[in-house]
């Protein structure tokens, strides 16, 4: 039986914010110090507070702030895969979705995640891969 299927929605809520915050302390070398996952339906918001790096808040202080948000755009979407796969063993289901945004002041970031089965995206809209995950974990056992 998939373990995500027996979790609790609070069970998966706290594996995706765990997972995140994990993920951004091993790669930022610290983590966020707050943060809030939902997780509706097909669709999935995890947002993050604090954590900026030394280097980071530097640049913040000397009013580079649009290049910290840029490196962090850029950053996310290399974590892509990392990201998601914390998402889809929390939940089960394949992210066929993922979009990311930043902001300075308070500062947040937000990871949203769309999941699969969604009837905002056909079938025929996703890949051949997608669709054979789609269907695999569509199905429980």
């Amino acid at each position: 039986m998939n373990d995500a299927i027996t979790r609790t929605h609070g069970d998966v809520l706290t594996a995706i914010s765990d997972g995140m915050v994990a993920l951004l302390k091993e790669f930022y070398g610290r983590g966020p110090t707050r943060t809030k996952s939902y997780y509706a339906d097909d669709l999935v918001v995890c947002v993050l507070r604090g954590g900026f790096s030394r280097v980071e808040q530097t640049l913040l202080e000397g009013g580079r702030g649009p290049a910290v948000i840029e490196q962090r755009m850029a950053f996310q979407e290399l974590m892509r895969e990392r990201f998601e796969t914390v998402i889809e063993e929390a939940t089960g289901r394949q992210v066929i979705g993922f979009m990311s945004g930043n902001q300075q002041h308070p500062d947040m970031m937000c990871e949203v995640f769309i999941l699969a089965p969604t009837d905002l995206v056909d079938v025929s809209e996703m890949g051949a891969g997608a669709i054979h995950s789609f269907t695999t974990k569509a199905a429980p056992s």
